[in-house]
């Protein structure tokens, strides 16, 4: 490679060219895309490190494997076994730093329309020298005065912004279901195949919930005791089929004859994945059998055994929770969706069927100039007429992912024994956090359901 093309390529991470050093052979990414991209590596890079710090497996590795361990602690005043840099104190610092800094850009991209202006630049460009202030925001945190009364207040601003994130994740889900139904109903007027499809995945849907119901009244309860299991699997339960009979009320389908079963469906599946996750999150109960020694109750007995191997079982956990926690962070600054949150509802508009609906079709966007850097990927500049995405929003949602995962990494209220080899150990706060979460997610979704009844002056559209 020659020394011009180098440079060109090593200039756009410092300059306000987007994104293209990856090799030629690489497919061709919108402008768009690949920024958001470029923020999500960076959530993710700050995402693992506070993992590390939470981590005393590798604590104790870097103690036993690093010669000069103590003399770099000392050399960096972050104590004498770097204790500075370990625990929630530490995870508490980092994520500051990580929510400074998507919150800065939230204010720094308020109303940007098209990527033509200086501010687009910078939010699409110059990605070595944001590296560089992301870095630094993270390592400030540490000299920040009064750490006490810092970690005090800053743990309620996480609560805050962790509960917000949760409730955007949860409108986020029943715009999918709405969405996923209002898509594939679209053509089942015309193509019997749809119409075929429809009804199988809703089959599927409620199958598997019913199947999830059985198997938690199997496992998670006993003839005698767990009556608080009892209560909650039996309230989740009807809950779902009381949903499910108001989405078919024909009071409600006359008001939105898209409603189905499809969506009760997606969100039944839901709410038993957050009963089982708070089930399994919840302490473990206690008896003493007929030898007066203590038995776990109210929890399958292979549960004990999937646990045996933490590090196996943490690492593939959290690998799904954030994961999942990307995905939100993504889907939710689509302008439909970001629209959505506000309460902004655009008009009905033709829907073409079809199995990737999340996705938007090429003939969709408007495909503008492509600029190719010689040894570099195609970039197509997508956002000319105006911009893809609300970047203001964007770095607000990223803001409220930095808390949660604050949050959820330190588990919550029980930050003091929190370790991320103990990360599925069941606490109250987080068995309360779910269960909340379910019970909140059912009453979106119903209110969606009934709200065009209780205001029927106002125009609702999903």
């Amino acid at each position: 490679m020659s020394a011009p093309c180098c440079a060109g390529q090593l200039a756009c991470c410092c300059g306000t060219a987007a994104c293209s050093l990856c090799c030629k052979c690489c497919p061709k990414i919108k402008q768009s895309t690949s920024t958001r991209f470029m923020y999500a590596l960076y959530f993710i890079l700050v995402t693992i490190i506070c993992c590390v710090m939470m981590s005393t497996t590798v604590a104790n590795e870097m103690k036993t494997h690093f010669p000069f361990y103590e003399q770099m602690c000392k050399g960096i005043q972050a104590g004498e076994m770097c204790e500075k840099l370990v625990g929630y104190s530490a995870v508490y610092k980092v994520c500051f730093g990580m929510a400074c800094f998507f919150f800065f850009f939230c204010l720094f991209t308020i109303k940007i329309n098209n990527s033509k202006s200086c501010r687009a630049y910078v939010h699409n460009g110059f990605w070595f020298l944001k590296l560089l202030l992301l870095a630094a925001m993270c390592s400030g945190a540490f000299f920040i005065p009064d750490q006490d009364t810092f970690l005090n207040a800053w743990r309620y601003v996480g609560a805050a912004g962790g509960f917000l994130f949760i409730a955007i994740q949860l409108i986020l889900l029943v715009e999918f279901a709405h969405k996923w139904n209002k898509n594939w109903t679209a053509s089942a007027n015309h193509k019997q195949m749809w119409s075929g499809l429809l009804a199988l995945v809703t089959l599927i849907l409620y199958s598997v919930a019913v199947a999830a119901l059985v198997l938690m009244a199997l496992f998670y309860t006993r003839s005698e005791g767990c009556l608080s299991n009892k209560i909650l699997i039996g309230v989740n339960g009807g809950l779902c089929l009381f949903v499910s009979l108001v989405a078919i009320s024909p009071c409600v389908q006359n008001r939105q004859p898209h409603s189905g079963l499809l969506q009760s469906g997606v969100i039944s599946c839901y709410v038993m994945y957050l009963t089982f996750s708070a089930l399994s999150s919840k302490p473990p109960e206690t008896i003493l059998d007929e030898n007066n020694q203590n038995i776990t109750i109210c929890v399958p007995e292979f549960s004990q055994g999937l646990h045996g191997d933490e590090n196996l079982v943490t690492g593939l956990g959290t690998t799904i929770l954030f994961g999942c926690i990307l995905y939100s962070c993504l889907t939710s600054t689509t302008r439909a969706s970001s629209e959505t949150l506000r309460g902004i509802y655009a008009a009905p508009e033709t829907e073409v069927a079809r199995c990737c609906f999340c996705c938007v079709l090429d003939g969709d966007a408007d495909a503008e100039e492509r600029v190719e850097k010689r040894g570099g990927q195609t970039v197509i500049y997508d956002e000319k007429k105006g911009t893809v995405y609300s970047y203001t929003f964007f770095h607000f949602v990223f803001f409220l992912a930095s808390l949660y995962v604050m949050m959820t990494v330190t588990h919550w209220f029980h930050y003091e024994s929190a370790q991320i080899e103990k990360f599925f150990t069941g606490t109250w706060s987080i068995f309360w956090i779910k269960m909340v979460s379910c019970w909140f997610c059912v009453f979106l979704y119903l209110w969606t359901l009934v709200a065009p009844l209780c205001c029927p002056t106002r125009q609702f559209s999903v």
